[in-house]
C-alpha cells in the first residue's frame, strides 16, 4: 500500500488528502493497520457507526440516482447487466432502439427495465466511475490511496432476491452499502489469490460444497456499512425485507503473476530461448522432453539472472498506467485557458497524472505520460519537474527559461496535452 504522503513526483502523483478520507469511508481502521491485517489477507466488516460519514454513502449514490441513470441519460450496454435465479438476462430483453435521432439498439429501455426488476431481477450498474461524478471523484481519490486502479458498479436488489449464486470475484473489493439491508455469507476461497484468467466458474463445484459449510462471516449490512473482501472469498448476498442498493468498488490489483508475464515476454530476446527444438522430437514423449526441456530451464535461468528491472518497468508502466486514469479535464474550459494565457496564469498538474521524463538524444527530453510520449528540448527539463511536482504554479516563474515567450510556450503545450489544467 501507498504511503499516504504528499507531494508526488517523477512518476508519482501526488496524493490528495482527499484520498486519505476516501480510503476512511471504507474501513474503520487506520491505513497500516489495513495493509499489514487486511489487504489481500482477510475480509474486514466496518460498521456506520465506526465511519466518518454519518449519512452513509447516500451522497455518493443512491437510488433517485440510479432512477435518473435508468430514465433519462440514455444509458447503453454493457453500462447495465440484469441478473435472475444466479443467471445474467439477455441484453436484447431490455435494450432498443430511443426514438427519433437516436435509433441506436443498444439502448436502455426503462419500460422493459421495469418489468425486470418488478418481477425480481437484480440491475448491476457496471461503470460507474465514468459515468456518475462522485464516484468519478470516489474512484480517483482511492487509486491515489491504494496505488492500484479501481473501477464501481452498483448492484440494486428487490426485496427478498438474489441477483447471483456463491462465486467469487478475481480482483478485491469494497462493498458499500447505501439502501436496505442485505444479508451476506462470506466463505474462505477455494483458490487463494485466483487471477483474472481463472474465475470461479471453472470450480463451480467446489464453491458450491464449501459454500454449503459454516460461513466465516455472516452478517446483515445496513445503511452506512461497509465491506472490504479480498480476492477469492466466496460470497452470495440477498436483499431483506426491502430493496437494496450497494456500490462495489473493485480493485484492479496487479500481481506477481504480472512480472511473470513480462519477463516472458522479454524472454524473446535471448537467441537460446528463440531456437525451435530438435527435428523429428516427439513432444508427447516425455522422455524425448526432458532432456529440452532441462536446456531451456538451465537458459531461462541464465536469461532471469540478467534481467533489467529497468525493462521490466516499463512494461508493466504501459500495462498499469492507462488502467488508472488521471482526473477528468473540461475540452472546452481547458481550450478557453490556452487562447486566455499569460505570465500570469496560475496551472497546476492535472489531478492523478503519471508521469517520467527521461533524457533523449539530442538535447532532448521525453516527458511519458499514461496515453501519449512527448519530446520537448531538454532545456525544458527544470520547468517540466518544477511544473508536473507542483512547486511551482504561476507560468511565469517556470525555472530554466529564458524568456516568458519560451514559459508560454511550454505551458500551452502541456495545456493542450491535458498534462496540465487552469488552477
Amino acid at each position: 500500500m501507498t504511503h499516504l504522503d504528499p507531494p508526488g513526483g517523477d512518476g508519482c502523483p501526488a496524493v490528495p488528502s482527499s484520498a486519505t478520507a476516501a480510503l476512511a469511508r471504507c474501513v474503520a481502521v487506520d491505513p497500516a493497520k489495513f495493509a499489514a491485517d487486511h489487504w489481500g489477507r482477510a475480509p474486514l466488516l466496518s460498521r456506520a457507526a465506526e465511519l466518518p460519514n454519518p449519512d452513509g454513502f447516500n451522497d455518493l449514490f443512491n437510488p433517485a440516482d440510479a432512477d435518473e441513470l435508468l430514465s433519462r441519460r440514455g444509458l447503453r450496454t454493457p453500462f447495465l447487466r440484469v441478473a435472475k435465479n444466479g443467471e445474467l438476462v439477455p441484453a436484447a430483453r431490455y435494450t432498443g432502439g430511443g426514438g427519433a435521432g437516436a435509433e441506436i439498439g443498444d439502448q436502455v429501455l426503462d419500460e422493459q427495465v421495469l418489468q425486470l426488476y418488478a418481477d425480481g431481477a437484480t440491475l448491476v450498474l457496471q461503470g460507474l466511475h465514468r459515468t456518475w461524478p462522485a464516484l468519478v471523484d470516489l474512484a480517483r481519490d482511492l487509486t491515489a490511496a491504494l496505488a492500484q486502479p479501481t473501477q464501481v458498479n452498483a448492484y440494486l436488489t428487490p426485496a427478498g432476491s438474489q441477483g447471483f449464486a456463491t462465486h467469487y470475484d478475481t480482483h478485491d473489493v469494497f462493498v458499500l452499502q447505501v439502501d436496505g439491508r442485505k444479508h451476506w455469507r462470506i466463505h474462505p476461497p477455494v483458490l487463494p489469490d485466483p487471477l483474472e484468467r481463472q474465475p470461479w466458474g471453472g470450480r463451480a463445484d467446489e464453491v458450491s460444497a464449501t459454500a454449503e459449510g459454516r460461513p466465516a462471516l455472516d452478517v446483515v449490512l445496513a445503511p452506512g456499512d461497509a465491506l472490504y473482501l479480498p480476492r477469492g472469498w466466496l460470497h452470495s448476498a440477498q436483499a431483506q425485507e426491502s430493496s437494496s442498493l450497494h456500490l462495489t468498488v473493485g480493485v484492479r490489483a496487479l500481481t506477481r503473476y504480472a512480472l511473470v508475464e513480462e519477463l516472458l515476454a522479454l524472454a524473446a530476446e535471448d537467441p537460446r530461448l528463440r531456437s525451435g527444438l530438435p527435428f523429428g522430437v516427439d513432444v508427447a514423449d516425455p522422455d524425448a522432453i526432458e532432456p529440452e526441456l532441462t536446456e531451456t530451464v538451465e537458459a531461462l535461468r541464465d536469461w532471469l539472472l540478467r534481467a533489467d528491472p529497468a525493462a521490466v518497468a516499463a512494461r508493466l508502466r504501459d500495462r498499469a498506467w492507462p488502467a488508472a486514469r488521471p482526473a477528468p479535464i473540461r475540452p472546452l474550459a481547458q481550450a478557453a485557458a490556452l487562447a486566455a494565457l499569460t505570465a500570469d496564469t496560475r496551472v497546476t498538474p492535472r489531478a492523478g497524472l503519471r508521469w517520467q521524463l527521461e533524457p533523449s538524444g539530442d538535447d532532448r527530453v521525453v516527458l511519458r505520460l499514461f496515453d501519449r510520449t512527448i519530446t520537448l528540448p531538454g532545456t525544458c527539463e527544470p520547468a517540466l519537474r518544477a511544473v508536473l511536482g507542483g512547486e511551482v504554479t504561476r507560468v511565469g516563474d517556470l525555472p530554466g527559461l529564458d524568456d516568458d515567450a519560451d514559459r508560454l510556450v511550454l505551458a500551452r503545450r502541456l495545456l493542450k496535452e491535458a498534462a496540465l489544467t487552469p488552477a
